[in-house]
Parts: C-alpha cells; structure tokens; sequence
C-alpha cells in the first residue's frame, strides 16, 4: 500500500478495511507493506511505472508489479478487485 499522510482515503481504507485485513485470506494471500510515496521505494522492488496516487495498492509477486488498484473505490468494491488481482497473478490462495 502506496500512502501518505493526510490522505483521507488512506486513512478511511485504514478504518474500514485496515484492522480485518491480515485476518482474511487476501491478507494473507497478499501481506500488506506501507510504503510512503515520497520515499525511496524498497530494493528488490520493480514498479512498472511511476506512483502518482494514494492510495495504491500494488501487487508484487517476486518483487515486480502485477497488478495495481489507485484509489480506494470503498469496501464494497475493494475485496473484488483485490480478488480479481490476486487470481489473474495466478498466486495461491492462504486460507
């Protein structure tokens, strides 16, 4: 998850979504890391382009991006999308 302070949407996808998600299989299936997008992104870490927006979630699978949601389209639509990027990754589910 690409945030920043100050971001409402950040902050509402932390209220909403935030204190269940290590607790369901997308969780687990795809651990959450925070990184600021003013700094350095993490060695090992392969972007397929430039992060302009928070929030973004960034799928990487053995360090490079496979998939990326901008934005936080609310909880009704966040798991499906996640869903969405986790199976088209082809990444086994942790149940």
């Amino acid at each position: 998850m690409v945030e920043e302070a100050g971001c409402m949407w950040c902050m509402r996808w932390n209220d909403e979504i935030g204190p269940i998600y290590p607790k369901t299989p997308e969780g687990r299936t795809a651990p959450l890391q925070r990184l600021n997008i003013r700094a350095t992104p993490p060695e090992g870490l392969t972007f397929a382009r430039r992060l302009h927006f928070t929030p973004t979630f960034v799928l990487m699978v053995d360090g490079a991006e496979a998939a990326r949601l901008e934005g936080y389209p609310g909880e009704d639509f966040f798991w499906g999308l996640l869903t969405q990027m986790i199976n088209e990754a082809k990444l086994p589910w942790v149940k």
